[in-house]
């Protein structure tokens, strides 16, 4: 078995946490953006002339595209570092308390269908090793951000769903309606992964600091 290293996870704890804000702000500008696009179908299926708020509405959903990619992007790329790094951590404290290998915790998140509990399930693991000695461990917040992950990639693949099949403006309001919901849900969901990530990342911290080795331990190999 490869060694494990105990490593601070603080600076990218603090690095993720920043980057899932951003997609929040993003999220939320959508959801105002898609909001707009909503009057402009309801009074379109009204039969009110609605041409140049339909201009405003479609500048706006293309900035909202826009804005939405690149900390998206980047989030992805800092939280993987981030839970490979607190999933190695984990073995140190806990080396035979996990279901999956180190693999998974990358590889989890990109194979179809699997990744709809995968992830949760490396995820429990490491809450379970970071967590102080002693105490009863709750897996509240970690299911509460697994479904709401869950809900939002479902949601927001129906929403593509319904906006490739409109064709009414009733059936565009009702697909922009859905995307707004795919919005909301995404920033909920993004809040609740900040909480993940902190929670996390200050257990482990303690962790590693009020245990006998404390913080002489960080970055030295341990051999599970």
């Amino acid at each position: 078995m490869a060694v494990a290293w105990l490593r601070s996870p603080v600076g990218l704890g603090r690095a993720t946490a920043v980057l899932l804000g951003a997609v929040v702000v993003t999220r939320l500008f959508g959801l105002w953006a898609g909001s707009v696009t909503y009057g402009v179908y309801s009074d379109l299926a009204d039969g009110v002339d609605v041409v140049e708020r339909a201009v405003e509405a479609d500048r706006l959903e293309n900035l909202a595209a826009v804005v939405q990619g690149p900390p998206f992007m980047a989030a992805i790329v800092v939280y993987l570092c981030w839970f490979w790094r607190v999933r190695v951590n984990a073995e140190v404290f806990e080396p035979a308390g996990h279901a999956m290998g180190r693999g998974w915790t990358i590889g989890g998140w990109f194979l179809p269908i699997a990744n709809f509990w995968i992830p949760r399930r490396v995820m429990a693991d490491v809450w379970r090793a970071s967590a102080p000695v002693g105490r009863t461990v709750s897996y509240g917040l970690v299911n509460a951000w697994w479904v709401m992950w869950v809900l939002t990639a479902l949601v927001g693949w129906g929403a593509g769903v319904n906006y490739r099949s409109a064709e009414t403006a009733a059936e565009l309001r009702e697909a922009s309606g859905v995307t707004m919901v795919t919005d909301l849900m995404g920033a909920v969901a993004g809040v609740l992964a900040i909480l993940v990530v902190l929670r996390v990342t200050r257990m482990q911290n303690e962790k590693a600091l009020a245990g006998p080795q404390g913080a002489v331990s960080l970055g030295v190999g341990v051999s599970p």
